[in-house]
């Protein structure tokens, strides 16, 4: 911390005296005429002494008597300049022997080719364009090898802005994140869906099991919470007239952190008229397809340690006969006494007091998730767990309507022919709220309102959810989902 303390005065000092020089150290713009890339990549097209603006972040500093060499990185990439004394003048030389690794600098000059072959820019004026005064993490390159990189996870998690500086390869993630995100919003569009935006301050919460968020309203004296998904919205604008919507929407969930898991997401729902699940599974399926064509140019992932073809048709299973399949058991038919017995003979850890939903959901999770390694749509859901869906039309009563898409062991997609008996939805509503009663948190509460916008008449409707944090990780071979968040959530750093 001395240390530290000794450089940053050291910094001021340097910034005190090129303010003593009559030189502005933070002026307003600077006009530039290329990046990086582009002097790479068109070298053959300069003519000989073209000027050219290149602005950039000092990433390396040789500085020698009356001539020195720097690196300057921009978003493209990086280049070095040849900056002599007797050509940008003593004055100017003086001000560049005050900079440092990390400070914004313009440059105007010519193209050529250093005696080694290396691209650079001679300079024939300079111009420092903001100084720094915080030491950036030292790391250390030769023949395109790191050393001593800036490599502490939680570090680079909390400070995002030194790691996307010091690990520029960072960036491609984020980059590729971006060009997903795109393509998805350009498939649903090219299929006629409506971009909508609902409210993420909601009075009640729902469209998912989970815990909100809760929050105050001071004028208007309520209570308000984050919305943990936006279902119930997008249901109420298909109600209202329109046929196809979608939101990518950020929700907000107060539970527990992992790898795959934060508690503010971003996901996509969208909602289909006169459409069922059968439709969507196979619209998903194309939308996935397009996306990694679009955005990432492939349809073959290495994730989690597993090797994903999208090429491939995407099974269809039930979850029963999954169980079944994996763990000799069924489901659909047994008492929460048998599934607590099945559990414990399988060392399936489970709470007391959970109910027949919790219990399918810790025997699926435990017996058949890590056998899900290329994308499977798991369907025909026990109704208990699947309050927002339709009974199966097979006549079965104990089933919906329902699939979740997994991969690679890990869920992906969610989607109901959706429920649109408006008495048959305030019974299940119901029967939730006495979940919620007995002590289950995620349980579903009764929304009157859009139980009454419901008996106004909702057409038969596909409804689709789509975990995009999860996608993303699939798509750059993140294992965390930590690395895929500019800024995930972090516990505070003194704990």
């Amino acid at each position: 911390m001395e240390e530290l303390s000794q450089l940053l005065k050291v910094r001021r000092e340097k910034l005190q005296a090129i303010r003593e020089a009559g030189v502005n150290p933070y002026p307003y713009s600077f006009e530039r005429t290329h990046k990086a890339s582009q002097i790479f990549d068109g070298f053959d097209s300069f003519t000989e002494n073209e000027t050219v603006a290149l602005a950039g972040r000092i990433s390396a500093i040789r500085k020698m008597g009356k001539a020195s060499f720097c690196h300057i990185t921009d978003d493209s990439g990086k280049i070095q300049l040849y900056i002599a004394r007797d050509i940008i003048g003593v004055e100017n030389y003086q001000i560049f022997k005050k900079l440092d690794i990390g400070d914004f600098l313009g440059v105007k000059g010519y193209v050529f080719k250093t005696k080694t072959g290396e691209t650079s820019i001679h300079a024939d004026s300079i111009e420092l364009l903001s100084k720094n005064i915080r030491p950036l993490p030292i790391v250390k390159e030769k023949d395109g090898v790191l050393y001593d990189a800036f490599a502490d996870k939680e570090l680079r998690y909390r400070k995002r802005y030194l790691d996307l500086i010091v690990n520029p390869e960072v960036k491609k993630t984020f980059i590729t994140r971006s060009k997903i995100i795109s393509a998805l919003r350009k498939f649903l569009d090219q299929n006629e869906f409506l971009e909508v935006e609902t409210p993420i301050l909601q009075p009640i919460y729902g469209g998912a099991a989970a815990r909100p968020f809760e929050t105050h309203h001071n004028t208007l004296d309520m209570k308000l919470y984050l919305r943990i998904a936006d279902e119930l919205y997008l249901k109420r604008l298909i109600i209202g007239g329109f046929e196809k919507v979608y939101e990518v929407c950020k929700n907000f969930r107060n539970e527990g952190m992992d790898k795959t898991h934060n508690p503010e997401f971003t996901a996509v729902e969208f909602y289909w008229a006169y459409a069922d699940y059968n439709q969507a599974m196979d619209f998903v399926e194309e939308l996935i397809r397009f996306v990694a064509d679009e955005a990432v140019g492939t349809q073959k992932f290495h994730f989690r340690g597993f090797d994903v073809d999208f090429s491939q048709k995407f099974a269809r299973e039930s979850m029963s006969d999954l169980v079944k399949k994996h763990g000799n058991f069924e489901i659909l038919d047994a008492t929460e006494e048998e599934l607590y017995a099945f559990c414990k003979s399988k060392n399936i850890e489970v709470e007391k007091g959970l109910n027949y939903g919790q219990l399918v959901d810790e025997i699926f999770s435990e017996v058949v998730e890590p056998h899900l390694i290329q994308p499977t749509f798991v369907i025909e859901y026990p109704k208990a767990i699947s309050p927002l869906a339709k009974t199966h039309r097979n006549g079965d009563d104990r089933i919906v309507e329902r699939y979740e898409l997994f991969i690679a062991g890990k869920e992906f997609a969610n989607c109901f022919s959706e429920l649109n008996d408006p008495i048959d939805q305030r019974n299940r509503l119901e029967e939730q709220s006495k979940l919620r009663d007995a002590g289950d948190e995620e349980a579903h509460p009764v929304d009157e309102d859009f139980l009454e916008a419901m008996e106004y008449g909702m057409p038969p409707t596909a409804g689709v959810g789509i975990g995009l944090d999860r996608l993303i990780m699939l798509m750059t071979n993140n294992d965390s989902i930590k690395d895929i968040l500019l800024f995930p959530q972090m516990r505070p750093s003194n704990e």
